[in-house]
């Protein structure tokens, strides 16, 4: 995500890396980069400009020219004022009600049904609630089944009164069945538009005028762009919601809604959408954003993802094995699928200091452990949990049931045996005290 920013604000911030001697001159030169580089993001020019003239006023402020680092000075001053610029502070989502109302607003093609669910998926799994999703949709070809289809993949309940045209008397039955059969979050779905429209905004305000939610987000689609941002005044005008919901940032996003839409609604961004599946969904971190923005990496992210992932059960079980050299290719592949359930490929690398800018280029496929895993499932029991029995001819065999050649099969076995000692070197709790030391971090 916000590629294109990330590339043009390092090349913006490169003159002050050691390239001659830090000046005024510079600086001023550095910060006109920057702004254009926002301005190619979609950002506001009046945002863009403000920007850079509290940057530039903070580092000759700080004695940037006689600083002992001046461009780490700089680097820090830029990292800390789009901190500011898209919030601050992380914002929470308010779940005090019986049950808790979100209502969910947008345009039409935004990806508000979607993430409808995605959230559902969210409070279910992270904050253990009993959500119920109400599709008030009345307009939308196939809207109401679209979110059947979503309740049925996530296992969460579907409120839909078919044929019935009015959003309003939906949305107040959805809540009192809610009550009756103990969901305490309703998540509502409501019609979006191709553009902002009388019709529908007063048609909203009637659903949150009966609903009195405890929550009115705000859902808009991250490519868009500086549309976004406007479109985002239009309904706060109107609804005066609680906080935006940013979709598709894992798309070519330029990263000008992100980077402006505080400042214009003055309303919090809450959650991100970072790809298709269920639990592609994130809360918002604006410190963490402008730490990927400017290519340091986000490891808290990364580290919160793989401790969702880790099951200490599991863990001790795979050490007793290690223990006894008896780590399989079985073993292998829970942990195949352990690192698939943290998100994408890319946005995982995105998440690593200085990867996502030496892979840039590199094409980093989401099948990339496809054929690693078709090998295995390609040998026997037997092969699965002794590996040192695959002999040539197995090789052989494993390779045309897998679809890949010898040369393959033998490329995965010395890499096997190579992850196996250096586990085997890190059992005795070198690996769980890394994780506990990397909580500790993230605390």
């Amino acid at each position: 995500m916000f590629d294109n920013l990330s590339d043009k604000l390092d090349k913006a911030l490169h003159v002050l890396k050691g390239h001659g001697s830090i000046t005024e001159v510079n600086v001023a030169e550095t910060l006109k980069e920057v702004r254009r580089a926002l301005l190619d993001a979609d950002v506001n020019f009046k945002i863009a400009k403000d920007f850079t003239n509290t940057v530039k006023e903070k580092a000759l402020g700080q004695n940037v020219l006689t600083a002992l680092q001046p461009s780490q000075l700089m680097v820090k001053i830029v990292k800390d004022e789009l901190t500011a610029l898209m919030g601050g502070d992380v914002a929470g989502i308010n779940l005090k009600g019986s049950p808790s109302v979100i209502l969910m607003s947008g345009l039409q093609g935004s990806g508000k049904t979607t993430f409808s669910g995605k959230l559902a998926n969210f409070l279910k799994t992270k904050k253990t609630k009993k959500p119920l999703l109400v599709a008030c949709d009345v307009y939308r070809p196939a809207a109401i089944n679209q979110l059947h289809v979503v309740g049925d993949q996530i296992g969460v309940e579907v409120f839909s009164d078919e044929g019935n045209m009015d959003p309003v008397d939906i949305a107040t039955k959805a809540v009192a069945y809610a009550k009756q059969n103990g969901h305490n979050v309703v998540i509502v779905d409501t019609a979006g538009r191709l553009a902002v429209d009388e019709e529908m905004m007063k048609e909203i305000e009637n659903v949150h005028r009966a609903l009195n939610p405890d929550e009115t987000l705000f859902v808009v689609d991250a490519m868009t762009g500086q549309d976004a941002v406007n479109t985002a005044k239009a309904f706060n005008d109107r609804l005066n919601f609680d906080g935006v919901i940013l979709t598709k940032l894992d798309g070519d996003t330029r990263g000008g809604a992100a980077i402006s839409i505080k400042t214009v609604v003055n309303k919090p961004i809450k959650f991100i959408g970072t790809g298709e599946k269920m639990d592609a969904i994130d809360v918002f971190y604006p410190e963490r954003m402008a730490d990927r923005i400017l290519g340091m990496g986000d490891v808290i992210s990364l580290v919160e993802r793989a401790q969702e992932q880790f099951d200490e059960e599991e863990a001790r079980k795979l050490q007793k094995k290690i223990a006894k050299n008896q780590f399989g290719f079985d073993d292998f592949l829970k942990q195949i699928n352990q690192v698939k359930k943290m998100g994408s490929m890319k946005d995982l690398v995105g998440m690593i200091p200085g990867a996502g800018k030496a892979l840039k280029d590199v094409d980093i496929d989401d099948d990339a452990f496809k054929h690693i895993e078709a090998i295995i499932h390609s040998m026997t029991p037997e092969e699965r949990s002794i590996p040192s029995t695959i002999n040539a001819s197995r090789k052989k065999r494993i390779a045309k049931g897998s679809g890949t050649s010898v040369q393959q099969i033998n490329q995965l076995l010395k890499q096997f045996d190579q992850m196996s000692k250096m586990m085997k070197m890190m059992q005795g709790g070198g690996g769980r005290k890394m994780m506990q030391m990397m909580g500790k971090m993230k605390q």
